[in-house]
């Protein structure tokens, strides 16, 4: 801080708020960051070292002229770069839960918070607070979430909260396969679950073991596949796929068929209605026999 002085000034003396800090050359102050810089005929100044917060406010200076006191004040304005001083943990919760994420920050000025998901879509903010509010949370929802803090003052604050949804299993694809006898064949059976779904294989009631018969069971992130390393006649028929985790479970049934077997690759509600229509195209054929 300055202070414009001339040859007409006895004394001087440099003040926070009421508090003396300079008389002159005499430092009243205990604070070693306090210096003074000039004190002559024309000015009269000092200087505050890594200024902090409590800085803040008016500063005095007060000269003597002639006998009549003169004071000019000046305002300290501390500018403090934002930042996150604390912020919500990584979560995992269940598909369908309530959660809030938290992201304070302190600067001056009092910056601003944002939250955003860095989805895969780039999808913008969400949020333009210090608590971002997901009420019934979906899978898709799931990822990185960034906290921003901004007051101009310096670059943003950036942190990030990552936020795990749990979810049962959902079996995305469970095709039927054909094979010749002698051949090879593979079933296969993909799942999307978090966490990762254990899988299991059946043929009607009975459990495959891996190993046994020469079938080789591989289970692998979201992908289960049973292979037959010899196909033979009784190895054809429908499976069933079972995946599991701590949410649930689920299943499909996929048929492992041999060369010009009637399939249809559906579910089994179309191998129903299938088959009904092919009775009932019999019985039509025979009343007209009739």
């Amino acid at each position: 801080s300055r202070c414009t002085v001339d040859d007409r000034v006895t004394r001087v003396a440099w003040l926070n708020r009421s508090t003396i800090l300079y008389a002159g050359n005499d430092k009243w102050s205990i604070d070693n960051r306090v210096v003074i810089v000039s004190n002559t005929k024309t000015q009269y100044s000092i200087k505050i070292h890594n200024v902090d917060i409590y800085d803040e406010g008016p500063y005095t200076c007060s000269v003597q002229t002639d006998n009549h006191p003169k004071t000019s004040r000046v305002h300290l304005i501390v500018q403090v770069p934002s930042q996150i001083v604390n912020i919500s943990s990584d979560i995992t919760v269940n598909e369908g839960s309530s959660v809030t994420l938290m992201c304070l920050a302190f600067g001056r000025p009092e910056p601003t918070v944002t939250w955003r998901h860095l989805s895969g879509k780039g999808q913008t903010f969400v949020s333009e607070d210090e608590y971002l509010e997901i009420t019934g949370i979906t899978r898709e929802q799931s990822g990185e979430y960034e906290c921003s803090a901004v007051n101009d003052v310096a670059v943003p604050d950036v942190r990030k909260v990552k936020v795990t949804v749990n979810y049962p299993p959902y079996i995305s694809n469970a095709k039927n396969t054909g094979a010749s006898v002698g051949q090879k064949g593979i079933l296969q059976c993909e799942a999307s679950a978090v966490p990762v779904a254990e899988f299991q294989w059946f043929k009607e009631d009975t459990r495959l073991a891996n190993g046994l018969e020469g079938v080789r069971i591989e289970s692998k992130g979201r992908l289960s596949t049973l292979t037959f390393f010899n196909v033979s006649e009784k190895d054809y028929g429908n499976y069933t796929c079972v995946a599991t985790n701590k949410l649930g479970n689920t299943n499909a049934s996929i048929i492992l068929y041999g060369p010009g077997a009637v399939h249809d690759g559906g579910n089994a509600a179309s191998r129903v209605a299938a088959g009904l229509c092919l009775w009932a195209t019999l019985l039509a054929r025979l009343l007209l026999d009739f």
